[in-house]
């Protein structure tokens, strides 16, 4: 039977001919959880730039003398109105002028900045730092899990949902591997999909697939749900869907991934944990300052964003996006025009219940017995403190030290940017 799915009123309708018996039953269980005055879900989206971002020209603190002694040639200008200036956030700190589409969230207060925080360990790897990031377990190795799959084991979830938390990536990142169940898929127009940490590819054939033994097998009591859920896809049809408001996402790899993002929770598939990344913030070489490499990757970046938050309309009431990036970049300018490993950097928040329009933490300075190690913005917010206030007062989750094992984390220690 042909079925259509659609949004109305926030909720799931389903129009099956009126048979509601033929609907999937992964399906049942949202409808049924979106319907009950207390089942909204909550959504993260989580978003890595991966790399090291140069948080000093993405938020840049033009209130700082030094900033602008310390790179002659890549500094951002001061705020005086033009388009390659600073956009004066507080008088203090500014956008690089790449955000501008970041501006209206600002004024709206949809959108909070966490300056100087990340990770405390001192490692400037690459590999290393977004391994701990995405662990949550700054200076250990061993750890079996990331961060984002211990929250999912430690709530449960009423409605079973094969798409609770899915990955918009070629593989499964560290932050979603674990026992909990977890989906990476690369695109949903070629329902390339791999399911959990070690399973294999399920894509293409996956008809001739299913009454092969060894696959039955191997889905067990899931198989006929996943072979529902990808029907289901099939049927809402990525390369048809049409964003709302206005909004227009950059034609780009990370503009797809968000809007695909966005196409599954209007899907009303249980999305509650959302993943993906975007690369290329390495820039030790020419990184530029109001225009040239930095500035490319920024508007691509922030306009992606703005196009999910105005696609999303009223649904952003209950979804939080979160940036992060594994360290900030020196303080100094290099010898090439552009800016080598550092250690603390800026985060985005952005969302409808974000106590946006303000740059929280403690700004530690960028004199040079402020510098860390002599180099580097100093770091004055863990990262897991802004992942704990999300985790707790977004999402929910109670049992914090399964969450962040080995760290003493407290509201205390957050920074208010959520109600």
């Amino acid at each position: 039977m042909n079925r259509r799915y659609f949004i109305k009123s926030g909720s799931v309708a389903m129009a099956s001919f009126g048979v509601m018996a033929t609907a999937p039953s992964f399906l049942k269980r949202a409808l049924a959880d979106t319907l009950s005055a207390t089942g909204r879900r909550k959504t993260l989206i989580a978003i890595f730039q991966r790399g090291a971002v140069d948080g000093l020209n993405v938020v840049v603190p033009f209130g700082e003398h030094n900033y602008y002694d310390l790179r002659p040639n890549i500094a951002v200008a001061k705020p005086d109105g033009g388009a390659e200036s600073a956009i004066s956030l507080d008088g203090f700190f500014g956008l690089h002028p790449s955000l501008a589409s970041f501006k209206p969230l600002w004024d709206s207060k949809r959108l909070a900045i966490v300056h100087a925080s990340g990770s405390p360990d001192n490692t400037r790897s690459h590999f290393d730092a977004q391994d701990y990031m995405e662990s949550a377990t700054p200076g250990v190795k061993s750890t079996a899990d990331g961060w984002l799959n211990r929250y999912l084991q430690s709530k449960s979830d009423p409605q079973k949902s094969l798409f609770r938390a899915v990955s918009m990536t070629q593989n499964m990142p560290r932050a979603m591997q674990g026992k909990a169940s977890t989906l990476a898929i690369s695109n949903l127009a070629d329902f390339n999909i791999r399911a959990g940490q070690s399973s294999a590819n399920v894509q293409g054939g996956f008809e001739a697939m299913y009454d092969d033994k060894f696959v039955n097998d191997a889905l067990h009591g899931t198989g006929r749900e996943t072979f529902e859920a990808i029907n289901y896809l099939k049927q809402v049809n990525p390369a048809q869907y049409k964003a709302e408001n206005g909004a227009t996402y950059p034609q780009t790899p990370f503009g797809n991934s968000l809007r695909q993002i966005a196409q599954l929770i209007k899907a009303g598939v249980g999305l509650e944990v959302a993943f993906t990344d975007i690369g290329g913030w390495d820039t030790h070489v020419n990184e530029g300052n109001q225009q040239g490499q930095l500035s490319n990757l920024l508007r691509q970046f922030s306009t992606a964003i703005a196009a999910l938050y105005t696609d999303l309309g009223t649904r952003m009431d209950d979804v939080v996006i979160l940036t992060m990036s594994e360290f900030g970049r020196t303080v100094k300018e290099n010898g090439n025009r552009g800016t080598d490993h550092g250690h603390a950097n800026a985060m985005f928040i952005v969302g409808n219940t974000v106590r946006g329009g303000k740059v929280y933490g403690d700004w530690p300075g960028l004199k040079n017995d402020q510098l860390w190690e002599g180099r580097d913005l100093a770091l004055t917010t863990d990262f897991r403190d802004v992942f704990g206030e999300i985790a707790q007062k977004h999402l929910g989750a109670t049992n914090m030290k399964t969450v962040f094992p080995g760290y003493e984390l407290s509201s205390s220690k957050f920074r208010g940017f959520l109600g």
